[in-house]
């Protein structure tokens, strides 16, 4: 690989990890965590779950930012509530790193 190449693939794994970092920071900062986690359901399900349920779906980012901005009944007992106070922006990079967080 030309040291050109390798100059680009490493700043794009920067950019990746940055994007994840900063996707995680968000799910802190709009508690997320209290009800979801990488690989265990809680009172939601796990990251991973979600990744499966919709890996194959190309308008699953898109339904799932609405999901976390306006709200669903899940399969389960609970709820995800509306989270109008989360930006659309935030909303999708929290759900593309989900959604990425099962490959």
């Amino acid at each position: 690989m030309r040291p050109v190449s390798l100059m680009i693939a490493g700043a794009l794994l920067a950019a990746q990890a940055v994007q994840a970092e900063d996707a995680q920071v968000l799910l802190q900062k709009y508690d997320c965590h209290l009800c979801h986690a990488r690989d265990e359901a809680k009172t939601g399900p796990a990251y991973a779950e979600i990744a499966a349920k919709y890996r194959d779906d190309p308008k699953a980012a898109s339904a799932l930012t609405a999901v976390v901005r306006k709200g669903a009944h899940g399969e389960g007992p609970w709820h995800m509530p509306p989270l109008p106070q989360v930006p659309d922006a935030d909303a999708r990079k929290m759900v593309e790193y989900i959604l990425a967080s099962g490959k």
